[in-house]
């Protein structure tokens, strides 16, 4: 079974890593309680439903450092992505039993978090199927968190917006103030940036959006505006670039949103936002 959909978050391990020395410090000190020879059967189970996100960072917590199937083994039921119900298991293994109850916070942590993530973005995704409208991500990430949360979007089945300052331009009207216009801010950018780079602009009124067109920006964010003003700028520009629709959209807009005929639509509670789907660990 493939744990990752493709392609795998950046330098998962390191955040990982991180958070498992976050937690043990110098060492755990309640697992001293434990005889040092105790091997423990366990399982992770769901709590409720929802999209799975995090199962391979449960698995290299939890995975045996040897080879021996007497003393340990790991076994993975279930893959992100996937939709599962309260009371599935997802993962399960042998382990010595110190080792098990020190990663446990942190496995389920991750998979809480991004299980969340995933869930909260299923529940978008469905309510605008049918549309041409795709739900993605924004920047409004934890810190630190980013690559791992832009995953889980994933899982759920929604799209990455840019992964940071670096991979896309984004004209918002801070930028266009500072430029002067959103016209001199298009083409200064088009006077440095690769040709592989796309450049989106951020626009309140319609005239915004026709001065945006006529620069040649190849995304259009309409920001805050209504669904009339929105099918009427789709309809006035379309095929001319893709239009993004993005300001305090929910589970009961989001659908009106995407029948505007929008190609896009933003949605900041996915990463912000989503409340933890609950998982727990059993030792049999």
């Amino acid at each position: 079974m493939s744990i990752w959909l493709q392609p795998e978050p950046q330098n998962w391990w390191l955040i990982v890593d991180d958070a498992i020395m976050e937690d043990l410090g110098s060492g755990d000190v309640t697992a001293g309680a434990l005889p040092d020879d105790m091997l423990a059967r366990w399982h992770i189970e769901a709590q409720s439903d929802g999209v799975l996100s995090g199962v391979a960072i449960a698995e290299y917590l939890l995975a045996p450092y040897g080879n021996d199937p007497e003393t340990s083994f790991i076994e993975v039921h279930r893959a992100d992505g996937e939709f599962v119900h309260r009371g599935e298991r997802i993962i399960s293994g042998y382990l010595p039993g110190r080792r098990t109850l020190t990663a446990e916070r942190t496995a389920l942590n991750f998979l809480m978090h991004m299980s969340g993530v995933a869930t909260l973005t299923d529940q978008f995704v469905r309510r605008v199927e049918g549309t041409n409208a795709k739900i993605v991500d924004t920047r409004k990430t934890l810190p630190l968190l980013r690559s791992l949360q832009k995953y889980a979007v994933r899982c759920g089945g929604g799209h990455n917006h840019r992964m940071g300052l670096y991979d896309g331009a984004m004209l918002k009207d801070n930028h266009i103030a500072a430029a002067g216009s959103i016209t001199r801010a298009v083409e200064t950018l088009k006077s440095y940036v690769s040709h592989m780079t796309k450049i989106e602009v951020e626009c309140e009124t319609l005239d915004q959006v026709t001065e945006a067109v006529e620069a040649g920006a190849d995304v259009i964010l309409l920001d805050n505006m209504d669904p009339f003003m929105m099918r009427e700028a789709v309809k006035a520009h379309k095929g001319k670039c893709l239009f993004e629709a993005s300001g305090g959209i929910n589970l009961d807009t989001v659908r009106g949103v995407a029948q505007t005929g929008v190609d896009l639509i933003s949605v900041g509670a996915l990463t912000h936002s989503a409340p933890a789907m609950n998982f727990h660990m059993e030792l049999e």
